[in-house]
């Protein structure tokens, strides 16, 4: 049975139109796709699309965007942009088999983990040109050595997810031997800055970008910040190991500033530095997940998300759940006649649709209800919390 092909099918019955000659099944395919990926998830959580995601740690990385699609093709080659892999994040969260807590609000997150940005000493003087200048983080413990595992990290400037998708390449973090310039500035996160004065007095700022080097990605990519939205430039010189780069594990930079640096003004640096270890804390903000302490090896994340469905093509197992049929099938055809100011047939299906919703979401609360709401009594022996169950550590 191809779930696909009846709901066409059905979708042909209720606009009245069984002709391909007048609307075509990609079009309709089209419409299916917009409701079951924009509407459906916006209207409800389905038990049926909960489920974990879980991803394994990179050292000295402290951000995580939530995933992308890859782009799709529908039938008609119409091409679906990259979109979220999941609705969002809940509890419980687990990095290595052990619980840890789930914030989304900034404050309590960085209340108890302070990002504090720090002013470094002076770490290098002007010369009366643009550069290059190789500035030291007077830091880590020994700049001249990669430290492995990372026991101190400085932290790396992010892309976000929206940064991600505006490049139209699905890798992330973005990498390369330039800075793209077609993200925003409003998507990059700079952890690094490096400052001085030029011969006007005004200030002459160098940042990283969330961007990394092609081959290596622990060297991360400066650029000279600019205005919204497209206001971040490339620096003169070229991007590699040695030039416009800063090795996060290391904490040596190489960078050609905008302009030229008069001989004798003071070159300084600022950056947020964290001891690594285990994760015990996550933040999910902006589609972004934050861990503190920054991991100093790899370690399994897994946390409860609602997943986004991908996009119905044009196989007969593009629909997972049958018992969704009539429901995404009355949902498309309500968003057809809305397009085409249908309005008598509207009415007349609404409260078919609204029926069919209430019918697939009892679906998801039957299983709700299933599970009993926890008490203090509700546990049962050895459950809770040090297998004392909040009455001692009682066996019988």
């Amino acid at each position: 049975m191809n779930l696909l092909n009846d709901i066409v099918t059905y979708v042909r019955r209720i606009i009245k139109s069984p002709s391909d000659a007048v609307i075509t099944d990609n079009l309709i395919i089209d419409y299916v796709n917009r409701f079951y990926i924009t509407d459906v998830s916006a209207r409800m959580q389905l038990f049926d699309l909960k489920t974990k995601y879980q991803f394994q740690t990179v050292p000295g990385v402290d951000q995580y965007n939530m995933p992308l699609y890859s782009v799709q093709t529908e039938p008609g080659n119409q091409s679906i942009g990259m979109y979220p892999v999941y609705q969002g994040f809940v509890g419980p969260c687990y990095i290595n088999g052990i619980q840890v807590p789930l914030q989304t609000q900034k404050g309590s997150f960085y209340d108890i983990w302070i990002n504090v940005l720090q002013n470094l000493t002076v770490t290098a003087t002007g010369d009366g040109t643009a550069g290059p200048y190789t500035i030291n983080m007077p830091i880590l413990p020994n700049s001249s050595a990669t430290q492995n595992p990372p026991f101190n990290a400085i932290l790396r400037g992010h892309v976000d997810m929206a940064g991600i998708i505006a490049t139209g390449n699905n890798v992330d973090p973005p990498i390369g031997t330039t800075i793209n310039t077609s993200i925003p500035t409003t998507s990059i996160d700079s952890a690094v800055y490096i400052t001085s004065i030029d011969a006007t007095g005004a200030n002459v700022v160098v940042a990283d970008s969330g961007q990394f080097l092609t081959g290596n990605v622990n060297y991360g990519l400066l650029m000279a910040p600019g205005k919204a939205p497209f206001g971040n430039s490339t620096l003169s010189g070229g991007y590699s190991t040695t030039s416009n780069t800063i090795n996060y594990l290391t904490g040596v930079a190489t960078v050609t500033f905008p302009v030229a640096i008069p001989s004798g003004n003071n070159i300084t640096a600022q950056c947020r530095f964290f001891s690594t270890g285990l994760p015990r804390a996550i933040l999910y903000y902006n589609n972004v997940l934050t861990l503190r302490s920054p991991p100093d090896r790899q370690y399994l994340v897994e946390l409860d998300a609602y997943l986004s469905p991908a996009a119905f093509l044009n196989t007969a197992a593009a629909i997972p759940f049958g018992y969704m049929a009539e429901y995404i099938a009355r949902g498309a055809a309500r968003k057809l006649l809305s397009d085409t100011g249908d309005v008598e047939q509207f009415m007349f299906y609404e409260p078919l649709f609204r029926e069919q919703e209430l019918l697939v979401w009892k679906r998801s609360q039957r299983q709700w209800t299933s599970t009993r709401t926890q008490t203090i009594y509700s546990s049962g022996i050895g459950q809770g919390l040090n297998g004392n169950n909040n009455f001692g550590s009682s066996t019988i």
